[in-house]
Parts: structure tokens; C-alpha cells; sequence
């Protein structure tokens, strides 16, 4: 039996009276991507924010590569593996698109304090292998203030990439792309976990995302998981068709 690299166990958070996680568990594998999808408010935010130290959950573990992490901050989780995207991207738009991967590269090998002498050099070419692999390196050199919302979600996916993650989280990874740009991050994505064994766990509301994308897909409805399984069998749940899919799930079959 293959161990997952991610591992999420009954994991619960309250706010005041309201449970918005209720025992969620959930893990993922080398080379997978999951997807988390549900409702609005079914608790996805909720629960990316304490697997990755945004929030401190009430209780339940979260365990990478055998190593339990439960309620570290979002810098000490990312020197354990975990790398995060986010909804809306971010990135430094005066700095070029190789110099925002640079700086993530910097950080990775602890030579921050390196800022202030001349950093132009450093790890530039590991840059660059970086952004050929998100289809950036024709763009290397241009301000990132300049790039489409598309291009930037592919910078920021080649910042989280630099790092080497064992864990990826990647809150809505396509929003506000156009369908094609959609596919071909996603496809982007899909190499590099299994290039790099790496697992990623991902929140989407496009359902062609998740269900072309996703190896397996966990459904949360009220802070608890109601489903998870392969794409077919969520597909054609009762339970998600009633709370989530609806017609959705025929149109997409």
C-alpha cells in the first residue's frame, strides 16, 4: 500500500457555536491531485487554512511525509514541504517574471540576507528551468505588472514550484482564466506531481477542472466529507447530485 505524503485526520474547527469542520479526513499521494469541492460554505476555505497554518484547528492531526505538522505556522510548514497557491494571485509586479522566481529560490536556500548586495545572479538558471516548465521562459524578462491574469497564475504556480514541494495546496487554481489557459495549467500541474512525486490537493468550482484533473475527489457539505472517491463514482453519487451537482453531474457525464 502506497503511503499518502499528505494525511488529514478529523480535523475540526469551530467559530463560536458554528462547526465549519466537523472530523474531516483526507489524504493524498505521490503524483495525485485531489480536489476538494463542495458548496458555499461547506468548509473548503476552512479547511485549506489549517492545513496550512492559516488557522489553528480545535482538533485532529495533519501529517506530511510521515511527520505530524498540526498547527504550524505557514513558513515552517513551507521549510517541511508544503507549498500553497492562492485564489487570487500575487506576485511582485515592478520585478520581472525570472526575478519573482529568483526570490523564491533565494528563500529557499536561506540567503535572504543576501538581499541587499547584488542578487541578479542568484539561481538564475534554475529560474529559468522553472518557468520552462510552466511555459514562462519566453516571458522571463518582462515586468510582472505587464502579464495577463493568466501569465500570472502560472508565475505564481513556478514561485510555489522553486520550493520543491512534497505537499501542493491550490485554492481555485483556474479562476479567472479562459478555458483553454485552464486545461493547459492544469496539464502543467498533472507533469509536474508526477515528475516530481509530489501530491497536490486543490479547491475548484469549474467542474471540467475537477473532473478532467482531479485522480480523486473529496466532497465536504457542512464541514464533514459526505463523499469521496474517483471522479465516476462522485459523479453519480445521490448524495453530491442532491447537495452540490445537480444537473450539473449529467451534463458533464
Amino acid at each position: 500500500m502506497i503511503e499518502a505524503v499528505l494525511q488529514v485526520a478529523d480535523l475540526a474547527k469551530s467559530f463560536g457555536a458554528f462547526r465549519a469542520l466537523d472530523g474531516v479526513s483526507l489524504s493524498v499521494e505521490a503524483g495525485q491531485l485531489v480536489a476538494l469541492i463542495g458548496p458555499n460554505g461547506a468548509g473548503k476555505s476552512t479547511c485549506f487554512n489549517a492545513i496550512n497554518g492559516q488557522l489553528r484547528p480545535d482538533a485532529g492531526r495533519v501529517v506530511v511525509a510521515g511527520q505530524d505538522v498540526t498547527g504550524l505556522a505557514p513558513h515552517q510548514l513551507w521549510r517541511h514541504g508544503m507549498g500553497r497557491t492562492f485564489q487570487i494571485a500575487a506576485t511582485f509586479g515592478s520585478m520581472s517574471v525570472v526575478e519573482n522566481v529568483q526570490m523564491a529560490l533565494i528563500a529557499c536556500h536561506k540567503q535572504t540576507g543576501r538581499l541587499f548586495r547584488p542578487a541578479t545572479g542568484l539561481h538564475r538558471a534554475s529560474a529559468l528551468e522553472t518557468l520552462a516548465r510552466v511555459g514562462m521562459a519566453d516571458q522571463a524578462e518582462r515586468p510582472c505588472m505587464v502579464l495577463s491574469y493568466g501569465d500570472i497564475k502560472r508565475v505564481e504556480l513556478a514561485i510555489a514550484l522553486a520550493g520543491r514541494p512534497r505537499v501542493l495546496l491550490m485554492d481555485e487554481p483556474t479562476a479567472g482564466m479562459a478555458s483553454g489557459e485552464r486545461a493547459a495549467l492544469m496539464e502543467v500541474v498533472t507533469r509536474a506531481a508526477q515528475e516530481e512525486s509530489m501530491a497536490v490537493l486543490f479547491t475548484e468550482h469549474d467542474m471540467d477542472v475537477v473532473f478532467g484533473h482531479a485522480h480523486r475527489i473529496f466532497v465536504l457539505h457542512r464541514g464533514r466529507v459526505l463523499a469521496e472517491g474517483a471522479p465516476d463514482a462522485v459523479r453519480q453519487d445521490p448524495s453530491v447530485r442532491e447537495v452540490y451537482l445537480g444537473n450539473t453531474a449529467e451534463a458533464s457525464a
